[in-house]
């Protein structure tokens, strides 16, 4: 199948019921032969941008489910502005996302005072320093940042994994 620069198309809004981590999620399907003409041949997760309805998105993440499928996840911040809910439709236009999202500078910049956290933390795969990142990145206030980066901190130097330091009570 040639590469497309850009696909669109009409998708119905699903929710899982009992499937394992992804319990309860929301999403949207993407058909082998829709994702093929992004990146043909890909059975990987790769990042796509565009638009869901008037939602505009970036850096958001298809994920395989087998066959050759994907699913893109609607988190809460997306479903409540662009007011999407399980059974209803959305049309998506969307494209590979090849840019690259900066680590949070605050936790960079914290973690050049606490080698033994920024030993850990670079020894990570991009994607688990991205958690870490995009968790500090979203609080809404700087007193949040803060606490989350101290979290990190800690989490990191004591050896705790992602979901671990984010339970820190300090």
């Amino acid at each position: 199948m040639a590469k497309k620069e850009t696909i669109t198309f009409e998708a119905a809004i699903q929710k899982f019921g009992n499937k394992g981590e992804k319990t309860g999620w929301t999403y949207i399907a993407i058909p082998e032969a829709m994702a093929a003409q992004l990146m043909p041949g890909t059975k990987t997760s790769f990042r796509v941008k565009g638009s869901l309805d008037n939602l505009a998105v970036e850096q958001v993440a298809l994920i395989p489910m087998g066959n050759g499928d994907f699913i893109l996840p609607l988190n809460s911040a997306m479903r409540r502005k662009g007011g999407f809910a399980a059974g209803g439709k959305l049309t998506a236009t969307l494209s590979v996302d090849a840019s690259v999202k900066p680590l949070s500078p605050l936790l960079l910049a914290c973690l050049e005072d606490a080698p033994i956290a920024k030993a850990k933390f670079e020894a990570l795969p991009l994607g688990h320093r991205r958690y870490y990142s995009n968790w500090i990145e979203s609080a809404k206030g700087d007193q949040t940042k803060q606490k989350r980066v101290a979290q990190c901190i800690i989490g990191l130097e004591r050896g705790l994994d992602f979901g671990a330091s984010t339970k820190l009570d300090i």
